[in-house]
Formats: C-alpha cells, sequence, structure tokens
C-alpha cells in the first residue's frame, strides 16, 4: 500500500492529493511507456502557440517594435523561472502533479483552487477556438462588417456551410477521434504538424511583408510607443496578459513529464520549446505589423481578409485561413487533456485515473465536447471574457501560484535568488492584471455611454 501522503498518481494529470496503490500503478506503467523528449517539446510548443498568435501582430501596433521584442523576451524567461519553480518542488517532494504541489503547500484549498483555475482557463480557450474555427469556415461579423467564410466563398450560401453545421462536423471527424486519445504523447505528431503550420503561417505573413517592401507598399511602424496618437500609459500594461497567455504551458508540464522516459529533461524540453515560440512570435508579430502598420485588428485574420480583392489574394488568404484553422483543431486536444483530468479528480478525486476507466473516460469526454460546441454556436463573441480570463485566471496558473510555492517553501530548499524573482513576479503579475482588467473596464463604460448618445 502507498503511503498516505503518497502524490505519484502523475497524471497524466491527478491534481489532488490522494493516490491509491493503483494510481501509483497506473503512474509507474505510464512512464514506463517512455514518452519521447521531441513529443515533448512538440506538445509543450503545441500548448503555448495557440489563438494568441493572431493577437502578438496588434501588440506591437501599442508597444512599438522594440519594447515589444523585450516584453516578450522578459515574459519568456519569466515563464522559464517559474517552471522551474514547479519542477523543482516536484523533485524534493512527493506530488507529482501541479495540484499535487499546491495540497502540500496550501492545503485542499490550494489545489481546488487550482483546478477551479485550469477549468475557467482552458474551457475557456477551447470555446474561443472553436468560435474562431467557426468565423473562419463559415463566415464572421466585426464592427458592422461581414465576413464570409471560406466555406460561404466556395459553395454559396447553403444550410450546411452555416456556422452549426460546419462545426458540428469538425467536432465529430476532427477533434473527436484526438480527444479520445488517452496518452498526450499519443498527439506528439498532431503538435507536431500543429507548430509546423504555425512557422508555415510566419512564412507566409514574413513572405508578403517583405514583397511589399520592395514594392514600397508596407505601413508606417513605431520602434517605441507613440503617446501622441491615443495610446495612453496604462494602454501599454494591457498587453502584458496577451503575451503572458501566449507563453502558456504550465498545466501541461506535468501531464508530459509524467511519460517521458527521462524526467530530468523535462527542462531542457521546456527551454527549447521557449526558444521555438519566442522566434515564432517575434517573427509573425514584427513582420504582421510591418504588414499592416497601424491598421493591424486584434485579430490578424481580419486584415487578411481585407487583401482578398484579387484571386492570388483570395488564395492566399483562404491559404493562411486554413493553415490556421487545421493548427487550432490541432492545439484543442493538448488543452482538452489537462481539462479534462482536472474535472475528473475535481469530482471523483479518489478513484482511478480517468484514462483507466473506459465508462467515465468515453462520458467525460463527450460531455465536456458537446458543452464546448453548444457554447461556441450560442455565444460567438465572448473576447471580453477572454481578456478577463487572461488577466486573472491565467495569470494565476503561470505566475502566481508557483512563485506562492516557492515562498511557501514546505521543504526549505528555496534560494534566496528564488525567493527575490518569486516576489518580483508577483508583483508583476498582480500589478499588470489589475491596470489591465482597469484599462478594460474604463474602455467598455466609455464604449457603452458612445453608444446611448
Amino acid at each position: 500500500m502507498a503511503p498516505e501522503n503518497q502524490h505519484g498518481c502523475g497524471t497524466l494529470a491527478p491534481l489532488l492529493p490522494e493516490v491509491h496503490h493503483q494510481h501509483a500503478v497506473a503512474y509507474d506503467h505510464r512512464r514506463r511507456g517512455g514518452g519521447s523528449f521531441s513529443g515533448a517539446i512538440f506538445n509543450v510548443s503545441t500548448g503555448m502557440v495557440g489563438a494568441g498568435i493572431m493577437s502578438i501582430p496588434a501588440t506591437f501596433k501599442v508597444l512599438g517594435i522594440i519594447p515589444s521584442f523585450v516584453v516578450i523576451l522578459l515574459i519568456a524567461f519569466f515563464v522559464k523561472v517559474t517552471v522551474e519553480f514547479l519542477l523543482k518542488y516536484t523533485h524534493f517532494g512527493e506530488a507529482q502533479s501541479y495540484g499535487g504541489l499546491m495540497h502540500e503547500s496550501f492545503g485542499k484549498f490550494g489545489a481546488v483552487g487550482l483546478q477551479l483555475c485550469v477549468m475557467i482557463t482552458n474551457l475557456g480557450a477551447l470555446i474561443i477556438y472553436l468560435i474562431i474555427i467557426g468565423d473562419v469556415l463559415s463566415g464572421s461579423q466585426t464592427d458592422g462588417l461581414m465576413h464570409l467564410g471560406i466555406l460561404q466563398e466556395w459553395f454559396g450560401d447553403h444550410w450546411w456551410t452555416s456556422r452549426e453545421y460546419s462545426l458540428l462536423f469538425v467536432v465529430l471527424f476532427g477533434l473527436f477521434p484526438l480527444v479520445l486519445l488517452r496518452r498526450i504523447d499519443s498527439l506528439r505528431h498532431a503538435s507536431a504538424l500543429s507548430i509546423l503550420l504555425a512557422v508555415l503561417f510566419v512564412l507566409m505573413c514574413s513572405g508578403m511583408a517583405l514583397y511589399a517592401m520592395c514594392q514600397g507598399r508596407t505601413e508606417t511602424s513605431k520602434l517605441v510607443p507613440d503617446f501622441s496618437h491615443g495610446v495612453s500609459f496604462i494602454d501599454l500594461f494591457t498587453t502584458i496578459p496577451v503575451f503572458a497567455t501566449a507563453f502558456g504551458c504550465h498545466i501541461n508540464v506535468h501531464p508530459i513529464r509524467a511519460e517521458l522516459h527521462r524526467q530530468s529533461e523535462m527542462s531542457a524540453a521546456v527551454c527549447i520549446s521557449l526558444i521555438v515560440c519566442v522566434a515564432i512570435y517575434l517573427a509573425v508579430g514584427f513582420f504582421g505589423y510591418l504588414l499592416f502598420g497601424e491598421s493591424i485588428m486584434a485579430d490578424m485574420l481580419v486584415n487578411f481578409n481585407q487583401i482578398s480583392g484579387s484571386l492570388i489574394g483570395t488564395i492566399y488568404n483562404d491559404t493562411v485561413r486554413l493553415s490556421y484553422t487545421i493548427h487550432l483543431m490541432l492545439v484543442f486536444p493538448v488543452m482538452n487533456f489537462s481539462l479534462r483530468a482536472n474535472i475528473d479528480e475535481l469530482l471523483f478525486p479518489k478513484t482511478a485515473l480517468v484514462s483507466s476507466v473506459r465508462t467515465r473516460f468515453l462520458s467525460l469526454t463527450c460531455i465536456l465536447l458537446a458543452f464546448t460546441y453548444l457554447a461556441a454556436i450560442s455565444f460567438p463573441n465572448i473576447w471580453y471574457f477572454f481578456q478577463f480570463m487572461g488577466t486573472t485566471t491565467g495569470m494565476c496558473l503561470m505566475f502566481i501560484f508557483p512563485s506562492a510555492i516557492i515562498l511557501r517553501d514546505i521543504h526549505n530548499v528555496s534560494t534566496t535568488r528564488e525567493r527575490v524573482l518569486a516576489v518580483a513576479v508577483i508583483v508583476l503579475a498582480v500589478g499588470t492584471s489589475l491596470i489591465a482588467i482597469y484599462s478594460n473596464l474604463t474602455n467598455s463604460i466609455g464604449k457603452t455611454r458612445m453608444v446611448i448618445l
């Protein structure tokens, strides 16, 4: 029988500490399965490069090119630091999951708080992914302008090109087979293709920008913020949550680590993933902003819709949108993996892992997929919720919780440098979150007053 405080069920992502002997056996069995190092890199990278890639160029419009580069590098550094916090305490303690670490440091309240944040963040992200896929396939309306979807452009306006039916087809034949996989390492090939599509998107953006530059048609770009044209000092802080959520990978670290043949390689996998994602974000931000300048939208896909006047432009636009849609479909199962494990641990904390109980696994998978689909077609615009999520639960998962574990230091292994970094990370996360929430609320109230007037 395992010790009473044993947390080694691993995950594939158990997040509460009560672990019976069958949990430990399941964990050891999965660890002997030997997840690959390259698979860990692809899965971590895919967890980062999601829908946020389209919002990065808009932050360059606010910050300017040089500060944007600095902020991306700074956020990547803090992500590396906080992931190392989690891995260090996983090594010194008995907990083998994020929730287990929170339970060790803060009791059941900490574990449940972590699970609720994961549920809110991941479920919101999955709904957003489906909304974007629906927009691309069946059209959307932005600022009073109607943008046709790819299906409507190709086949016209039919019942089967509507959002409800196009998303239903994607869910049943694209997403459902992937979310049925019980090991996260099984998603490594899908994650590799997802990163390849993200790189393809970057290459297409850079090619368009360089061609426009040769033709002398690139837009004027700012190197630093321009406070004389409507950008306030507070607006600068609203970009931090966008960059932060673009690097979110903490909740996937333990599930991926649990399947690695050599778990000591997890730190190196995260570092390589960060390098890949930094390169992607720097390139897409710079070339996207260079291409569209001050006309860049919060969602750069809208800008690509505006270049589809010619046949070549239409083909290019459709290629970009289709590749991005497939990319999101491949990111979806990685995010769903941690969401499903968290909900199961919250509802069934003292039973076997969800992946080892076929009926519960299938039931929970189907319920989550159905709820996500219904939410995506019922609420086609929840961007304000997404912004709020990035400034609250996302910041907690990425920065506040790992730093709090270091400051709590129940194993007495934290160094002075780590404590200083933990305090700096918490101050940055809390400060920017409060300022971003204040700015978003102010802007929302201002828009409401303008509509009324």
